[in-house]
């Protein structure tokens, strides 16, 4: 099997807590890109964002696409907080990736941070 494409929006990014894991695996920076309008995203106790494709209230949020071999993509999932799984994840120009995405369970009661575009611009909110 050939290598795919992953999108990251949290602590998998560039220059962020867990980027290691996939550079770890030989994972590959593509680009930055947004996901359609259609996902909204909470921050998990200020430590990871979560990201969940809805219906209603959705925005473009951003993301890093990178390129990673399957047995990567296994190594990188079993490494990230409980919660998190992968899944497909559309993109703004129509590109179907797999993606980091949060089980709605996670995010119950966490506070909802769509409003920022993604988890850097939340982040360096939260920094000044």
């Amino acid at each position: 099997m050939s290598d795919l494409h992953l999108a990251v929006n949290g602590t998998l990014m560039r220059g962020l807590e867990l980027n290691g894991n996939l550079l770890a695996v030989g994972a590959i920076f593509v680009r930055e890109a947004w996901t359609e309008p259609c996902y909204r995203l909470w921050s998990i106790g200020d430590r990871y964002p979560a990201m969940i494709r809805t219906q209603t209230g959705g925005s473009a949020i951003a993301l890093e696409v990178w390129q990673v071999s399957p047995t990567g993509l296994s190594e990188i999932l079993l490494k990230e907080p409980p919660g998190l799984t992968i899944g497909k994840i559309r993109l703004q120009d129509g590109e179907e990736v797999l993606g980091v995405l949060g089980e709605p369970f996670l995010c119950e009661g966490q506070q909802e941070i769509t409003q920022f575009g993604g988890w850097r611009s939340y982040i360096s909110q939260q920094q000044k």
